[in-house]
């Protein structure tokens, strides 16, 4: 593909971007980087933790996300009592036209393309495990058959960070699923005069689809191609890590207050991150800035902090926030003779 061909690509991409950003903001006020990270999201089949007080248009915002997208959509409220079942299907005793009694399949709200798990951390651990597989392999299995999760697919929780009364906590395993942990904050003064003033006034506004699933599909492999520079990935490998206690390129105020640094995944999506910002910029390469941008949200609940951290007032962000100043920027390569032959 020219270089001209893909261009016009991202230029596409870009406007794709602009009238999704536009339509949301027509019922959103604010949280500019909170739908920047869900976008990135969506465009790299990722799935995203919101995290945040009740009221601040977490549900909302993912609602009118898949109104501004021609996909399915479904929402289920995580309770108690909930039960995988409940989630990924169940096998009903069902009576076919021969009058012969035979076991049926029927579809749980997981087999959308677009799924909104509100209150994740209030179901038992049981119930939180059977978004796993479909999390990661896109497929649910009950019983002896493997059911296919039709693409795109992307799961959106919402979680509540300071009510922890009849909560379960998530395990380690499935915040690892989610590429990015977006903290959705108060809004600013004049932001919450727009939000109160649209309230009494009792607008609702009309949302336009912008992209059918089949169009997201294309711009996540337009995403994929993106070109990640050696040195971009040279600097994501020495953040990464740097968050290891163990690791001996390991700052000294990581190893004392860190318990245990990012993973291999933690590298994995900050380089799809850049990508998605890249892309979304109409730029064909992944910049450090990129990767700078999505260092917090992608590796906040990668890493344990420890009781030396917290008696020290810091938190995970912190930690990266560090990091970010220490870890120096590796040199780009240079060129010459038309940008083919390195320095």
């Amino acid at each position: 593909m020219s270089a001209d061909r893909i261009s016009e690509y991202l230029a596409q991409f870009a406007q794709a971007r602009n009238q999704m950003t536009e339509q949301l903001r027509r019922v959103v006020v604010g949280q500019n980087d909170v739908i920047e990270q869900i976008l990135a999201a969506v465009f790299t089949r990722g799935h995203c933790l919101l995290v945040g007080v009740p009221g601040l248009a977490k549900t909302l915002l993912v609602s009118s996300i898949a109104q501004i997208l021609d996909v399915s959509f479904k929402r289920v409220q995580f309770t108690p009592d909930l039960m995988p079942s409940d989630i990924t299907g169940t096998m009903v005793l069902d009576e076919n036209d021969q009058g012969r009694r035979e076991f049926r399949f029927v579809r749980g709200p997981i087999f959308a393309n677009v799924v909104l798990a509100d209150e994740i951390n209030r179901t038992p651990p049981k119930t939180q495990a059977a978004l796993l597989q479909a999390m990661q392999e896109r497929e649910v299995t009950v019983g002896q058959d493997t059911h296919k999760l039709p693409e795109p697919f992307f799961v959106i929780a919402t979680q509540n960070p300071i009510e922890q009364e009849g909560t379960y906590p998530l395990p380690e395993a499935q915040l690892d699923r989610f590429m990015f942990n977006v903290r959705v904050d108060y809004p600013t003064l004049d932001e919450e005069k727009r939000i109160i003033g649209m309230t009494a006034k009792d607008e609702t506004a009309e949302l336009t689809k912008v992209l059918t699933g089949k169009a997201i599909v294309n711009l996540q492999k337009l995403v994929r191609g993106v070109p990640v520079g050696d040195f971009v990935t040279e600097y994501v490998v020495k953040l990464v890590r740097a968050t290891r206690p163990k690791d001996p390129t390991a700052p000294e105020f990581v190893k004392r207050m860190v318990d245990y640094g990012a993973g291999v995944r933690a590298g994995q999506y900050l380089v799809r991150a850049g990508q998605a910002f890249a892309a979304m910029d109409g730029r064909f390469t992944v910049a450090i800035d990129d990767i700078k941008k999505a260092a917090i949200p992608v590796m906040r609940h990668r890493i344990s902090a420890n009781f030396q951290a917290q008696a020290e007032g810091k938190t995970s962000d912190d930690i990266i926030e560090e990091l970010l100043r220490v870890i120096g920027e590796p040199e780009p390569p240079k060129y010459v003779g038309g940008g083919k032959k390195k320095i």
